[in-house]
């Protein structure tokens, strides 16, 4: 078994949880930084029209992983990044628009000619990945293209229609090609939590070819100064933003923009290379909230089967190395959670549970990794609240780098999505008896190779299960006597540890520990 599930099932129960998940949410980075959910942590567009570069240093730096595309065939472009014959989101999105990378970093070049490139299509899927929590970045075109226009549209108040529009600013050009600059980072700076570049907040000698700067004036709410130019020979440019940020505040589901007008991208040492680490960390650290799709009724299914071109996102399937996140409010006096998860047994989904907070592998307090779609988790007495329930597609792609782009070779169809289905159901005191032995007596404990029950006619036994010690069902069993002696041998195949023996009639639940020891 690969699996682990951090279960209790003891009267100490309510007083652990508490305490776990008192931890959980006081854990802010874990909750801000979401490395889990996410197929990769970077994608470096470098398509038409822009630099073909296939290596980041800040990335290679910081240990993420990353893919890119690198051409100047609108054909490929659009096949990787819009939509092919086996993928109908194109690289950037899961089926229900999630992103799929925590970070888009777009490359120089001439940013009115790649936007236009992709096309209205192209575009949509960018701002689409940005609204719905994936962070952005881009150096000089990278920068232009993520805003509503340049000083032409500024005069004019309108937007450009090649551009992404992320920013609601407006991005103008600085009139200096070839040159080298220098950058102040400001006092307070979110850069200056991750590097202190030198100790004077400068860094010196950052190549800057036709680049941009933020226009200031009724700059948009959201927008974070991180640093200004140093250029004296320019009094446009010097001094103006030359660093920004920009997170809507009144959305926490968008991700952070942190762009550049210059070129530190290329850097593999020194202040250079810290400045666009720090550029990568802080977008990284603005991805958006998580989604909660739903929250999961009381004996109801739920059915997650719809295609990208339904447009339901709240009924879509899940990617390759997704999180779908539900809740589950469980109401006072619940003395057993079931969950279930039912799907195509070629692909491996994940169970998480968590109380309080969002369920991941990292952190989730109750889990079954095992391998396969179908899952069952029992959960007893648990106190009320709030549980956050997680399934994670664990099944992905394998991706082939090549000179242009990573070509994917193996499980394409988690791409367009895997279905499955998933179930809560609780109960309370009038449906389980974890306590009263009236009815119902079993032995031996400790057992070796089977189980015999005496059931008195007020019981009336009908299924006879095996969990383990983490709430994982082992085996379940119809039985066809439901009273007097009945004896077990079917899916006692165990090892030898603790098990839980639930045993239900029509309105009754029994849960006993068990022992199993060898022979």
């Amino acid at each position: 078994m690969t699996g682990f599930c951090k279960c209790f099932f003891n009267k100490s129960l309510p007083y652990v949880i508490a305490v776990l998940s008192s931890v959980l949410l006081s854990n802010s980075v874990f909750c801000q930084t979401r490395t889990e959910g996410f197929y990769k942590d970077l994608f470096m567009d470098g398509g038409v029209n822009l630099t073909s570069r296939t290596s980041l240093p800040a990335a290679d730096s910081l240990g993420l992983s990353m893919e890119y595309i690198a051409t100047s065939y609108i054909t490929v472009q659009s096949s990787v990044m819009i939509s092919n014959d086996y993928d109908a989101n194109g690289v950037l999105l899961y089926p229900d628009g999630e992103p799929r990378f925590r970070v888009i970093y777009t490359n120089g070049g001439s940013a009115t000619s790649h936007g236009e490139s992709l096309g209205e299509s192209g575009r949509q899927i960018i701002r689409t990945y940005f609204n719905n929590g994936g962070s952005y970045t881009g150096s000089c075109a990278g920068a232009f293209i993520s805003s509503l226009g340049t000083s032409t549209e500024l005069s004019s108040g309108s937007s450009r229609v090649g551009y992404y529009h992320l920013w609601p600013g407006y991005a103008c050009s600085t009139g200096q090609s070839d040159i080298r600059t220098g950058h102040f980072i400001i006092e307070d700076s979110p850069l200056l939590q991750y590097y202190d570049f030198g100790g004077d907040n400068y860094v010196r000698d950052v190549y800057h070819n036709g680049g941009c700067y933020a226009y200031e004036p009724n700059m948009p709410t959201g927008t974070e100064i991180l640093a200004r130019y140093d250029y004296p020979s320019s009094a446009q440019m010097h001094l103006n933003a030359s660093v920004w940020a920009y997170k809507d505040g009144d959305n926490s589901e968008e991700g952070r923009l942190v762009v550049t007008g210059s070129h530190p991208e290329g850097i593999s040492s020194g202040e250079r290379l810290d400045l666009m680490s720090a550029i990568l960390q802080y977008a990284l650290e603005g991805v958006g909230e998580n989604h909660i799709k739903s929250e999961l009724s009381n004996r109801r299914t739920r059915i997650m089967d719809k295609s990208t071109e339904d447009n339901d996102p709240a009924y879509t399937k899940i990617g390759d190395r997704q999180y779908h996140h539900f809740i589950v409010n469980l109401p006072e006096e619940t003395t057993s959670l079931t969950l279930s998860v039912s799907g195509d047994d070629r692909y491996d989904l994940f169970l998480y549970v968590n109380p309080g907070d969002f369920a991941f592998n990292s952190n989730a307090l109750y889990k079954d990794i095992t391998e396969g779609a179908n899952k069952e988790m029992v959960l007893y007495n648990l106190p009320e609240g709030t549980y956050y329930v997680s399934v994670e597609c664990n099944t992905t792609v394998t991706a082939m780098e090549s000179s242009e782009y990573f070509e994917y070779i193996s499980n394409l169809e988690v791409l367009n999505g895997v279905a499955y289905s998933i179930r809560a159901e609780w109960s309370g005191p009038n449906s389980i008896n974890e306590l009263d032995e009236t009815d119902l007596k079993i032995y031996p404990n400790p057992f070796t190779e089977h189980i015999t029950l005496y059931v008195d006619n007020n019981f009336m036994v009908e299924e006879v299960a095996i969990l383990d010690i983490f709430g994982k069902l082992m085996s379940v069993q119809k039985v066809d006597k439901p009273s007097g002696y009945i004896t077990i041998r079917e899916g006692l195949d165990l090892p030898p540890g603790i098990y839980y023996l639930r045993i239900r009639s029509a309105n009754k639940v029994y849960v006993k520990k068990i022992v199993k020891v060898a022979d």
